[in-house]
């Protein structure tokens, strides 16, 4: 039962974002260098794999740890998997699961290091940094919450992925990197309307929760608006070959999800005009995030 709670705990479904992501800055690092090491590439994936694992199994355990789990309504893409509520004996061994995976993690990042050098540090750092506060402190600052998924999965993922496969940063794994920023910001923000309530109940405050469901449905449309723009424009002005294009079809399911959003209104009166908390995670002293990835 144990092992069948913590392979829940990974939630496998959401690890493809992982591949999908690392492959952005492996296809830059074959348009700058025309080539690139195909075992590079394997340890690249196998160390975004294990952060991702990390992540996810970290916010299983805390989540259950604060109780929220037992609130949660949970939908198949939301609220977690519910796997440590109904086995609460195996909390240790997804405990573990986090800190081995992060572990692998690290390692990963150190043998890139030691061929590189320090330029790889601050996307770990980062990158690290947003795993471990992850749920104790991001999700109580709407802005950085709603930024930080993209940044993960966007610019740390893509540019560190395109760095440990050329030895360099690139303008242009920069430029590709925001459009899964903005997709996957999206990604988690729509995933937060239906947890609001018990989200609420426990000091988090998201977007959706501080400025309510119709201001949070009008940022997610504004962000799938720059991610179709962002295409467009890479195509254009930035190298991006013509089958880039093709991106734009998946996008209008994203149309779908924001019309949708935008019939169930806004069902939470925000508590505060939209630009008063802009400077508020600067002020604040604790964050918490609540990833669902």
């Amino acid at each position: 039962m144990t092992l069948y709670t913590v392979v829940r705990s990974m939630r496998l479904p959401f690890l493809v974002l992982t591949p999908a992501c690392v492959l952005v800055g492996v296809a830059t690092a074959l348009a700058t260098s025309g080539a690139v090491a195909w075992l590079d590439v394997c340890l690249a994936l196998t160390g975004a794999l294990a952060a991702h694992i990390g992540v996810n199994t970290l916010n299983e355990y805390q989540d259950f740890a604060s109780g929220l789990d037992a609130l949660t309504v949970r939908t198949p893409f939301s609220g977690g998997s519910g796997a440590l509520v109904t086995d609460p004996g195996a909390a240790t061994a997804v405990r573990w699961v986090a800190i081995l995976s992060l572990a692998v993690t690290v390692l990963v990042g150190s043998y890139f290091m030691a061929r590189y050098g320090s330029a790889l540090l601050p996307v770990g750092v980062l990158g690290l940094a947003t795993i471990v506060l992850y749920t104790g402190w991001l999700n109580r600052r709407p802005w950085l919450c709603l930024v930080a998924p993209g940044l993960a999965f966007g610019p740390l993922m893509v540019m560190g992925t395109h760095f440990v496969l050329t030895g360099e940063y690139s303008l242009l794994a920069a430029f590709a990197s925001l459009i899964p920023f903005f997709l996957v910001n999206n990604l988690l923000l729509l995933n937060q309307y239906p947890d609001i309530k018990a989200d609420n109940q426990v000091g988090r405050r998201h977007l959706p929760i501080v400025y309510g469901r119709r201001f949070s449905t009008q940022v997610y449309g504004i962000q799938l608006g720059f991610a179709a723009l962002l295409v467009l424009a890479g195509v254009a002005a930035m190298g991006l070959p013509a089958l880039s294009l093709l991106v734009l079809l998946p996008l209008g399911a994203g149309a779908l999800a924001w019309m949708g959003a935008r019939v169930v209104g806004n069902s939470l009166r925000p508590s505060r005009k939209p630009w008063a908390g802009t400077l508020s995670p600067l002020c604040q002293p604790h964050w918490c995030w609540r990833l669902r990835w």
